[in-house]
Order: C-alpha cells, then sequence, then structure tokens
C-alpha cells in the first residue's frame, strides 16, 4: 500500500499514532478515551457532541483523521512542489512541520474555538502537546516523503 499510495499509508499511520498518543495521554490523566473522543468532536460539532455517546466517539475518530487528512495532504501538495523537504535531512523538515502544525493547532485553531491561551501558561504542558506534532507526524511524514521520492 506504500508504494502504490504513499499519501494514504502517511494519513492512516500518522492519524493512526495520534490518536493513540491522545488515548493513553488521556487514560494516564485520569481520563477515557471516549471522552477525549468527544472532545474532538466537539470542535466542529459543538459542546451537545459531549453527550453523544458512541455517535461522540466516532464522529470524534472521524473529526481527527479529517483534521490529518488535511496534515497530510498540506505536507505532500508542498513536498512535491518544493523540492529542499525532500533534500534536507528528513529530522529537520519533520520537525519543522511538526512546529508549523503545533502552533496552528495550538496558536490559532483552538484559541479561536475554545479560547485557549497562546502561548501556553504552563509550558510543560506546551512541550507535551508539541511531541506527537513533531514524533507523530512529521517525522513520519518527512521520513515517507524520502522514502517516495527514491
Amino acid at each position: 500500500m506504500a508504494r502504490r499510495n504513499p499519501a494514504l499509508f502517511a494519513w492512516l499511520l500518522c492519524g493512526t499514532l495520534d490518536i493513540v498518543y491522545a488515548a493513553v495521554s488521556s487514560v494516564i490523566a485520569g481520563g477515557t478515551t471516549s471522552s477525549m473522543l468527544h472532545a474532538v468532536a466537539s470542535g466542529p460539532f459543538g459542546d451537545g457532541a459531549r453527550g453523544w455517546g458512541i455517535g461522540g466517539d466516532i464522529a470524534g475518530l472521524a473529526t481527527h483523521y479529517a483534521i490529518m487528512g488535511a496534515m497530510v495532504a498540506a505536507w505532500f501538495f508542498v513536498a512535491r512542489r518544493w523540492a529542499a523537504l525532500t533534500a534536507w535531512p528528513w529530522w529537520l523538515t519533520g520537525t519543522i512541520y511538526g512546529l508549523i502544525l503545533y502552533y496552528i493547532m495550538n496558536g490559532i485553531v483552538l484559541p479561536l474555538r475554545f479560547g485557549s491561551p497562546f502561548p501556553p501558561v504552563d509550558m510543560i504542558k506546551a512541550g507535551i502537546a508539541l511531541f506527537p506534532h513533531i514524533f507523530f507526524v512529521g517525522w513520519p511524514l518527512a521520513w515517507l516523503t524520502r522514502k517516495d521520492a527514491r
């Protein structure tokens, strides 16, 4: 599948790595995977999605993969037009892309929808939130793109 459609493979890989990270983080913090998915669904569907039961879980998962689809599509769109992304070291371009995604999500999207402060007050939580953007989205995308480019 990776050779036939690298963007589809990247979308499934990055989306799965990121949602598993979010689920584990939620459980470690004392929450549930379901409440995390409901929170994701509440982004586009409003706070009422938090009470949707299994429908909220499905909506949250669909929302997550839709957002990841946009992240992956943006990467592949730029990577196929800007040779530097495949010429530079994958870990560097992946880190830069992860930082960009972090800023878009935490500096624009979350403040507009939920009123989250940016920059965050708690820098430890900020670092924890930065981790999956770089390691589970940026790095795999950059690495897969280099493999695809050869």
